[in-house]
């Protein structure tokens, strides 16, 4: 019997309830489903027939909601219920994940699945989410952290922890992390209002549009200025940007380029030293930059910021 692959199944779903399993081998071989009740899968036959698949080669999924009683297949209708929150986390995951870890915007994760080196599986267990709302919700979570945007379906499947990920050579074993017991309700989680709040005023209520038209880099710039001036905390003025900016490859590191420039041009104006701007730089994204590279970064960006406020200063 598979102990660590049971203790997940039986956290995660009730007894009677049915779930989606999914065998998938190399590219070109045509994936297996089923879709059974946690009762039939805790068997010990059954898990050793997942074994036995995995050995030779199969990587196992799991569904990450349960699935209407009767059905036989995983598509968005069969869903039941929410069940969970989350992000695939595949670039800079060490980074990423410590932030995400650091950040008030939502709580402990009830799962950290280690899917490979470097590449995380983070859920929330929740109650009282509608469908609507878990998407915006999912995609909230990709947008802020630097997830997978691609991974926000509510159909969507997780790696099974206690089975190999098949995909490397050596294959990697998906471990678990269970960081908390809690099943959290929806306004545990502070993303929607981040969003609501960097959305630009619609039509009826908006701001008379000067003549002369700017950027939107420009006008991202002139409002990062503005509210930094006006005492906004950085990490929330990051997030906004972001959502702000979605249209962005990667809104994330935008932000935190943009919120961190505009810093470091207000502390140059204020008499800080350039070496203490880079202290500080580098003390403020310590938890979402490797070492190496935020060291780096902060240098980069507070030499950028000098030359723009040396040549302002003779314009």
């Amino acid at each position: 019997m598979n102990q660590v692959a049971t203790q997940f199944l039986t956290r995660s779903f009730a007894f009677s309830e049915a779930i989606a399993l999914l065998l998938r081998r190399d590219e070109g071989s045509r994936p297996q489903q089923r879709v059974v009740t946690i009762e039939q899968v805790l068997q010990s036959r059954y898990m050793a027939w997942l074994t036995h698949e995995n050995q030779t080669g199969a990587n196992i999924y799991v569904s990450a909601n349960p699935l209407l009683p009767g059905s036989r297949k995983r598509t968005k209708e069969c869903v039941a219920s929410v069940r969970h929150l989350y992000i695939d986390i595949d670039t800079d995951g060490d980074a990423r994940l410590a932030a995400l870890r650091a950040s008030d915007l939502v709580p402990a994760p009830s799962v950290i699945l280690s899917t490979s080196p470097g590449k995380y599986q983070v859920l929330w267990r929740v109650a009282r989410i509608d469908f609507e709302s878990q998407e915006q919700m999912l995609k909230s979570l990709a947008l802020v952290f630097g997830g997978d945007p691609a991974c926000t379906d509510r159909n969507r499947v997780l790696r099974l922890p206690g089975f190999f990920n098949r995909k490397y050579s050596p294959a990697h074993l998906v471990t678990v992390e269970y960081p908390a017991q809690t099943t959290y309700l929806p306004n545990d989680f502070r993303l929607n209002e981040t969003a609501a709040q960097s959305v630009l005023p619609l039509a009826g209520n908006a701001r008379e549009l000067p003549a002369v038209k700017h950027s939107l880099s420009e006008d991202d710039w002139a409002w990062t200025l503005s509210e930094l001036t006006r005492g906004k905390d950085a990490a929330k003025l990051t997030v906004e940007l972001a959502v702000r900016r979605g249209d962005k490859p990667n809104p994330l590191y935008y932000a935190q380029r943009t919120v961190d420039m505009a810093s470091a041009r207000l502390w140059l104006a204020e008499g800080i030293l350039i070496d203490d701007i880079i202290t500080m730089l580098e003390v403020r994204r310590r938890f979402e930059i490797p070492g190496a590279l935020c060291s780096a970064r902060a240098q980069e960006i507070a030499a950028t910021a000098q030359r723009m406020f040396a040549r302002q200063k003779t314009a």
